[in-house]
């Protein structure tokens, strides 16, 4: 099954589930992000195949350190295992790895592989692998209002100057493309402080699947369903039809 119409750019996806797969199984939580970290490879082939430009997947929000120190420890180390497999594979595809978030929070061990994996696949070109870490929207967006308070109060730029592309400019995801979809596993229907200011017109695309169970064919899936709408924009179906045959 491969999609026929026009792919989004940039998709997003909320990798929820990991633990409930795990807990059907009668497994330690740790097992089931294991799992997931092959729907990773899975769905980063997939996405690369498709034709996507940039790919971002939502690996651990800020309100993650709040869970249980054990199972935040397995999962950096879960984290520095991916950093130091996937350099063939990011290398082989032509894949960027960037990464966003308030990364200074991560541990010594899983920052060092992933500043270099990023150097090292900075000229890539194929498409760009976002990896959200440590990452809030909520917290992105009081970043950027503090940094522009600052420029204010220094006298460097206007009140008067401040737009969205101002605001933008401060963003940890700054430089990505205009998100298309955002895709989330496990049935739960929330956004769960992932892109809140970038998703203002991105579709939103929920699936029963855990995602360690997320794979190829699902992804497609959310592409074929993004295909099947209209992104009017605020416009009526009549403009978009009228704009697209005028092109």
């Amino acid at each position: 099954m491969t999609p026929s119409g026009d792919s989004p750019a940039h998709v997003a996806i909320i990798m929820d589930g990991n633990g409930r797969w795990a807990e059907q199984r009668g497994l330690p939580r740790l097992a089931g992000h294991r799992e997931g970290s092959e729907s990773v490879r899975a769905v980063t082939r997939t996405a690369r195949r498709v034709g996507l430009s940039a790919l971002t997947l939502y690996a651990f929000s800020s309100q993650n350190w709040s869970r249980p120190a054990d199972e935040i420890a397995g999962l950096m180390e879960l984290l520095r295992e991916y950093l130091v497999k996937e350099r063939d594979e990011l290398m082989d595809n032509g894949i960027r790895l960037h990464a966003i978030g308030d990364l200074d929070k991560l541990p010594k061990r899983v920052r060092e592989p992933l500043e270099a994996l990023r150097a090292e696949t900075a000229p890539n070109r194929e498409m760009t692998l976002t990896l959200a870490l440590s990452y809030g929207g909520r917290e992105e967006l009081v970043r950027g209002a503090r940094l522009l308070a600052e420029q204010v109060a220094a006298g460097k730029l206007s009140p008067a100057a401040i737009d969205a592309a101002a605001l933008e400019a401060t963003f940890w995801s700054v430089g990505l493309p205009e998100l298309d979809l955002i895709v989330r596993t496990s049935g739960e229907k929330r956004i769960s402080n992932f892109l809140l200011y970038q998703s203002a017109y991105a579709e939103l695309y929920f699936t029963d699947a855990l995602w360690p169970e997320f794979r190829e064919r699902a992804f497609l899936e959310a592409v074929l369903s993004y295909q099947s709408r209209e992104r009017r924009y605020g416009l009526t179906s009549a403009q978009v039809a009228r704009a697209a045959s005028e092109l």
